[in-house]
């Protein structure tokens, strides 16, 4: 069934449809006087059945509703899915936080969910009420608060979420590739030990005189001094052809598993005169064991150190996420500017490499600690970090840059994206301003960004724009930070 909108009737104001009797159920308009009514004249009844949509807009233009009788839930759409906001009862008003925020792109939709009848106060008409009805003005404001207090909360609450799931996705993957690496080599490792104790039998079963013995114990003290230095650079091409020609070479001296010995013994800098030796200490039976068993134990270095290092990459993630985690706490700490910063870097690793963006670092080692409660730095360089890489094209660059300036920490962001229009620049740092498609972000990373920094810190957040170059610019005081910055940061931290 269709809404049904009815007009007021026209006439002196005793002979309006509304009357003082039907507005002493709504508290927000129980103060209007009889001789008020008449601003109410343009006001319409809606009737919507079980199931009716109610316009947001009519006309291009917001109302203010009150609900004669019946329900009504109000949701909005926020990336894909419907959100419920409100449900709006009979006595309840609703509609005055677009009017009075002034917003002009609510994404809301108002659903009946029992027959409803409305009154709906046309937006003139509503701000004559306001302008002569100072109780009502005040009734209004209240309900205006309280709604917009509920709504900025359940938005940061979900940017909140939104956010961990991002980052929890990120660390799952930064945390599978060294993980991954790590079950490899250990699988590896194990089929190494394997083979070499199958070697190391063979080989005791044939006596080796004392030149043999010093030739294999030579190889072995290459190879661990090979493992503790670094090994030659080589490129692809010059690897492929040392591999090629080691080979061929083992192969024409019968040693078996060539293919599987040339590319771990030039991947650890040998060539043909290191095991020259072998071939003249050990008869050819006992040769193809003794490099068997060099490149056994060669490999298994190697992956024993890919394992050292899939571990410590693991243990850099988890000192990033708690430096992360622990950064907002509402405690006395000394924050490191540099560190927070390069945690944040961290923990967004995974975003820049899926758009393949180059991220350029001048982060001089400085001093750079600021005393702070709840500081809320990671926040900051996480919205940043993220608007960033937004703005940024595939195979784009990201510059991240700290410095000293007027006793200030000063840290800089630029991307290479196409810059923010001149007619966007005016609101960026304004509560729930955005300007990408619906269902994609809140608006509040930078509002939250600002927040921070000058609220925490008293510092200030610039940006410059032009094509190619968008660059946020962090200004954070270095001294006197004392009493006034840590009791921001103790009501901030509230």
């Amino acid at each position: 069934m269709a809404m049904m909108e009815q007009p007021e009737a026209s006439g002196r104001a005793g002979e309006l449809d509304v009357t003082l009797g039907e507005l002493k159920q709504f508290p927000t308009l129980r103060h209007l006087r009889e001789e008020e009514l008449s601003l109410l004249r343009g006001a319409t009844r809606v009737t919507l059945a079980l199931g009716d949509h109610l316009p947001t807009q009519i006309g291009g233009r917001y109302s203010f509703y009150a609900v004669l009788e019946g329900e009504v839930t109000i949701s909005r759409q926020e990336g894909g899915r419907e959100e419920h906001v409100s449900t709006q009862r009979t006595g309840d008003t609703f509609g005055e936080v677009p009017l009075l925020s002034g917003w002009r792109a609510v994404r809301a939709t108002c659903l009946a969910t029992k027959p409803t009848r409305l009154l709906r106060v046309p937006e003139d008409a509503f701000w004559k009420i306001l302008g002569v009805s100072p109780a009502t003005r005040e009734a209004v404001l209240a309900d205006y608060t309280k709604r917009f207090e509920t709504y900025q909360a359940m938005t940061l609450h979900r940017e909140k979420l939104v956010s961990l799931g991002t980052l929890a996705a990120g660390l799952m993957h930064e945390l599978n590739n060294p993980g991954a690496a790590a079950k490899r080599a250990a699988s590896q490792l194990r089929e190494n030990v394997s083979r070499l104790q199958q070697i190391s039998l063979r080989m005791t079963r044939t006596p080796l005189d004392s030149d043999q013995l010093a030739c294999l114990a030579h190889l072995q003290e290459q190879v661990l001094v090979s493992h503790g230095s670094a090994s030659p650079a080589l490129s692809p091409l010059e690897q492929s052809d040392q591999e090629e020609e080691l080979s061929s070479w083992l192969e024409s001296i019968g040693v078996d598993n060539p293919w599987r010995l040339a590319p771990t013994l030039v991947s650890a800098g040998w060539v043909r005169e290191d095991i020259a030796c072998a071939r003249e200490s050990f008869p050819p039976r006992i040769l193809s064991d003794a490099l068997n068993y060099l490149e056994a134990l060669i490999s298994s270095m190697q992956f024993v150190g890919t394992i050292e290092e899939s571990v410590a990459r693991v243990t850099d993630l988890v000192v990033a996420v708690k430096k992360y985690a622990y950064d907002d706490k509402n405690r006395q700490q000394a924050v490191d500017v540099r560190d927070s910063l390069l945690s944040t870097l961290t923990i967004l690793s995974h975003k820049f490499r899926q758009k393949s963006i180059q991220v350029e670092r001048e982060l001089p080692p400085a001093a750079t600690k600021i005393s702070c409660v709840g500081a809320g730095l990671a926040q900051v360089w996480t919205n940043l970090l993220d608007n960033a890489i937004d703005a940024s094209p595939e195979n784009g660059t990201i510059r991240v840059r700290l410095w000293t300036e007027n006793n200030s920490i000063c840290v800089g962001i630029r991307d290479s994206g196409p810059g923010i229009p001149p007619e966007h620049a005016g609101h960026i740092f304004e509560p729930f301003y955005t300007t990408k498609e619906a269902g994609v972000g809140t608006g509040l990373g930078l509002d939250i960004a600002h927040r921070i920094v000058v609220g925490n810190f008293h510092g200030d957040l610039e940006f410059t724009s032009k094509l190619g170059a968008t660059e946020f610019v962090v200004r954070l005081p270095i001294a006197d930070v004392g009493d006034a910055v840590r009791e921001g940061c103790s009501i901030a931290a509230r």
